[in-house]
């Protein structure tokens, strides 16, 4: 959405990033009523979803879960149950359950007195997530096994932003952007153009590409321009091996929703090409730079990116 004379633009700290919200064609009292509606919206799944706070439906399904039922808000369970459809489709790509293996490789705090990944013997069955989590009546969820946690991290940021252009929809704002650090929603008569950093140099554009009245998302290997012009290991966890990906770089996927287009890059991050059945079930489509440079993209994709200007 390019700034324009009807065009306001917002952001605030949230999810562990900066949320912007830009609205066009409407009049400014409306328009911060629904950017207020839709940053209040993020706000809840912060609260709802985070790992680390304390009172968060995660805090509490990681420290209960295992001994009894926990009662979540309904956004946490729908947001549970699809990961659970994602992990059931993408043969254990993605998976919600890799929280002990971040805390390991310090990427999550450890809860105090509780097991670590090296502590439990690696049985794919025995803690694969759609066999360690059971959904049941009234939103109420039950962990198999004392050693399993879970962190929504993607997958929640994804539904924050689904949920805040739904706001802005319910608003009556004829057009808007919703940005998670990268997560990104678009509606409205005009498409948006997104410029994809080279994952080997995130001071490098590589590619460009339009999206209309979907969503965009995508994993790479870590970068911190605060800190330095690096790229650092990979935040992705193969659940198959317990460890980082390594053989791709960075995935891009678009899709109806935000929420899928972040969960569908830890799919293909973890499984390359061999995720094109989920993304067509899902009715999405990916770009994938390997770490060796090469690149693919899918079909549907292939008409829409060009080479960053």
């Amino acid at each position: 959405m390019p700034p324009g004379s009807n065009s306001t633009r917002r952001a605030r700290p949230l999810l562990g990033t900066f949320v912007e919200i830009a609205v066009a064609g409407a009049a400014p009292a409306a328009t911060h009523a629904a950017m207020d509606a839709a940053f209040d919206a993020v706000a809840k799944v912060h609260r709802l979803m985070s790992f680390h706070e304390a009172t968060s439906d995660v805090a509490r399904l990681n420290g209960a879960a295992w001994a009894h039922p926990v009662a979540v808000d309904p956004w946490t369970f729908q947001v549970i149950d699809a990961a659970l459809e994602l992990h059931r489709r993408s043969a254990g790509a993605f998976d919600i359950a890799v929280a002990p293996v971040l805390e390991d490789v310090g990427l999550l705090p450890r809860a105090a007195g509780l097991p670590t990944a090296a502590d439990r013997p690696l049985n794919a069955d025995e803690f694969a997530t759609a066999a360690a989590i059971e959904l049941t009546g009234g939103c109420r969820i039950r962990f198999h096994h004392a050693g399993i946690r879970i962190d929504l991290g993607g997958i929640a940021k994804g539904f924050a932003v689904d949920r805040a252009i739904d706001a802005l929809r319910g608003h009556g704002m004829p057009a808007g952007l919703v940005n998670a650090g990268g997560d990104l929603a678009v509606f409205g008569p005009a498409a948006e153009t997104v410029h994809l950093r080279d994952p080997r140099d995130p001071s490098r554009l590589t590619f460009r590409l339009a999206i209309e009245n979907e969503a965009l998302a995508s994993s790479a290997r870590r970068f911190d321009p605060v800190r330095s012009a690096q790229v650092t290991g990979s935040a992705v966890i193969d659940p198959h091996s317990r460890t980082p990906v390594e053989a791709i770089g960075a995935a891009t996927v678009r899709a109806p929703s935000c929420m899928l287009a972040d969960a569908l890059t830890k799919v293909v991050m973890v499984a390359g090409l061999s995720a094109a059945d989920v993304l067509e079930h899902y009715r999405a489509s990916a770009l994938v730079v390997f770490a060796d440079g090469g690149v693919a993209i899918t079909d549907d994709l292939r008409d829409t990116v060009y080479l960053a200007a």
